[in-house]
Parts: C-alpha cells; structure tokens; sequence
C-alpha cells in the first residue's frame, strides 16, 4: 500500500520511514463499520520535513504519530482543506466575526496550562461525553500538547487583549510549509450563539491569508456523518483524490 509521494522527501529518509497498520476496531463515524489506520512514528530526524510531506498526502497528526485511514473496500474518510486565496466569506460568516470583534488571538507555546484544561473538560463534556476524550486527565492533555515533535502552536482567543481576559476557545495547531493543519480545536461551550469553533477556522484562514499560507488543512470530512457536515461550509474546499487535491463538488 502507498501511503506518501516517497519523492517528496529527501534522498534516504524514506527508507527511514516504517509504516503499520492498526487493528480493525468500530468506526466512529460510520455505524456497523470497522476502521484501520496506517501510522509512523514522527520522532525522527528531520520530523518537520516529513510532517509536511505526510500531511499534504493525507495524514494527521496525534502527539509523535503521524496517521491516514486505511481501511479495506472503503474510502468514506476524505482530507479536505480550504485553499486561503480563493476562499469565498458568505453573509453567515460576516456575521460570526461581528459576533466576535473582541475577540483576541494569541499564540502561544505548545505548552499545557490548567486553564486550557478546564476550557477541554468543558467542551468535551458538553459536545464528547461519550467520547475517548471524555476520562483524559491533566497529565494526558500535557502529552497531547507537549508531545508535538514538529513545529505546533496553541492559538488561544481570550475577550480582550490582556493576558487575564477570559479563555473562551483554543486550537492546537501545526505550522506547515504550505499553512496551518489544525489539529485539535475546543471552546467554551455555554456560548453557543458565538459560533465559537466556526470563528476559530474563519480566523485561521485569514491569519494563513495574511502570512501568504495557501491551505488550512482541515481534517478529515465524511459524506453522510453529521460530526463531519460542518466542514463543508467553507467554500471552496478541496478534496484528496488518490495523490492530487481538487476542488470537492457540491454533489459529492
């Protein structure tokens, strides 16, 4: 199974490279359907590198490991991310950044806080409670955010420019050669009618717009899931298609 543009990286380091496959086990998008994943580990020399040909192939990052589905007969998981030129804001998404005028964007070090924390139980609780995230303690967060062994930032959006404003939503993101893979977004979840995660990747796109970023790597994005339904909002959205990315048409 091919699972990069081996070419892509530099000469001897993907023979480096060794490549598993996880056992089947249920799929949390799809029912009565079981998941594989491909993984390699990306504590490695020259991580960045090979993060930045993994993710244009497909892959997410977890802590040190790099991922992609590879189930068998299905291909119902497909990377999507948001080409930042020719990005098209509609009325709705004006209005979430009027929503959200006060709200300030900070980067900070890939480094765990209490406070972060608290925001994720929250969310987790109220959008999660069954999920795998749902027992994560303290020192599991300073794992996930401190685990990063390529370039990785957490971009908090407190209410106000001082460093004590309230917290009300976090990304954890990769730095990519060619933009941002967010990896992991959470927010404060008794303010709904803010659109908080909505504003998050509106900003992300500009704040790409404005370093000369061309994609915000969105993830993965399943027909027919309602977890996945969202992403599509973001027009245009391309799709990978075996190893080229092109636009994803309003029928699929």
């Amino acid at each position: 199974m091919k699972f990069t543009d081996s070419h892509l990286l530099p000469a001897g380091l993907e023979r480096s490279l060794r490549f598993y496959v996880t056992n089947p086990s249920p799929c949390p998008y799809l029912p009565d359907r079981k998941e594989r994943k491909a993984f390699t580990n990306l504590a490695i020399p020259e991580a960045d590198v090979v993060h930045n040909v993994l993710s244009q192939s497909g892959f997410r990052r977890s802590q040190s490991i790099a991922y992609r589905p590879a189930c068998l007969r299905c291909n119902a998981c497909r990377s999507v991310r948001v080409p930042t030129r020719e990005h098209e804001t509609s009325r709705n998404d004006r209005k979430v950044i009027a929503k959200n005028t006060g709200l300030v964007r900070r980067p900070v070090v890939s480094q765990a806080t209490r406070e972060q924390f608290r925001l994720l139980k929250a969310y987790v609780k109220t959008r999660h409670d069954n999920g795998g995230m749902s027992e994560m303690t303290y020192r599991d967060y300073v794992a996930m955010v401190g685990g990063s062994p390529v370039q990785s930032l957490i971009f908090e959006y407190r209410d106000g420019p001082e460093e004590s404003a309230p917290l009300v939503a976090c990304s954890i993101t990769d730095v990519l050669r060619d933009g941002f893979s967010m990896v992991y977004t959470f927010f404060d979840p008794g303010q709904e009618a803010r659109s908080l995660g909505h504003h998050v990747i509106l900003d992300h796109i500009r704040h790409a717009q404005d370093l000369g970023l061309p994609h915000v790597y969105l993830g993965y994005w399943v027909k027919g899931s309602p977890k996945m339904a969202y992403k599509r909002r973001y027009k245009p959205l391309e799709v990978l298609d075996g190893d080229r990315w092109r636009p994803l048409r309003d029928d699929e």
